[in-house]
């Protein structure tokens, strides 16, 4: 891969771990304060939704991170090693926490009585913001794991070859 393509990757990454550290430490709190202070029945859900928000928020920095080791393998020309393959899976494990966080809330908001304000917000549509999250959240761990069988044959190929010549 082109040390250029590389390079920019790692600028996005680090851009998009850093976006995640602000939305932790300062927009997911304040939102959620926020909407506490204009609809007090709010309150008691607003910790936990925080919570799970902000691990939702850790666990795709952490697919980042595996991301960043598997471009340095890349650029070491190490890729098809076995190495490559617990980066993989932590990608894999990060995105089906996520996913399970989301069909938390998702099950949480379909079954719990929630109050809603009278300005037109429902429940409803945070429900389909949450179901769409885990239909999302469950495709990309299962295209990961379609990527993971084949940098699977890729490696086991890679080895054949080393073999042979």
């Amino acid at each position: 891969m082109h040390r250029l393509f590389i390079v920019a990757l790692r600028a996005g990454i680090v851009a998009a771990i850093m976006a995640g550290l602000f939305g932790q430490i300062v927009v997911i709190p304040t939102t959620a304060a926020d909407e506490v202070d204009r609809f007090p029945p709010y309150a008691p859900f607003a910790t936990p939704y925080v919570t799970v928000a902000i691990l939702g928020v850790a666990c795709v920095q952490v697919a980042l991170v595996a991301v960043w080791m598997l471009l340095a393998m890349v650029r070491r020309g190490a890729i098809f090693t076995p190495l490559a393959f617990r980066w993989v899976d932590t990608i894999i494990g990060s995105s089906v926490v996520a996913t399970l966080l989301a069909l938390g809330v998702t099950g949480h908001l379909a079954l719990a009585q929630i109050p809603t304000p009278d300005d037109g917000m429902e429940v409803i549509g945070a429900l389909g913001a949450a179901m769409v999250s885990v239909g999302v959240g469950a495709a990309f761990a299962m295209l990961m794991v379609i990527m993971r069988s084949l940098l699977r044959k890729a490696t086991d190929l890679e080895t054949e070859m080393a073999e042979v010549v």
